[in-house]
């Protein structure tokens, strides 16, 4: 089963599960992270071990996606 999180103040938040064959369910997934995306949150995905890269749009195959705020700074 594949999960959308978002990481929070709590540590984080599931936003949503799916599994491929769930067409349903995958649509939903893509709903929550389309509207994480609209409220300023990057989407991630671990690559390997240490390593993770932004996407755009919702890998169904992943995992774990990780949405997440940019890092702010100067």
């Amino acid at each position: 089963m594949s999960r959308l999180i978002r990481m929070d103040h709590t540590g984080h938040t599931t936003l949503a599960e799916w599994t491929a064959d769930d067409a349903e369910a995958v649509d939903a997934a893509v709903a929550a992270f389309r509207a994480e995306l609209d409220q300023g949150y990057f989407g991630m995905v671990s690559t390997g071990e240490g390593h993770a890269e932004q996407v755009r749009d919702l890998p169904v195959d992943a995992e774990l996606v990780i949405m997440r705020l940019p890092i702010s700074g100067g």
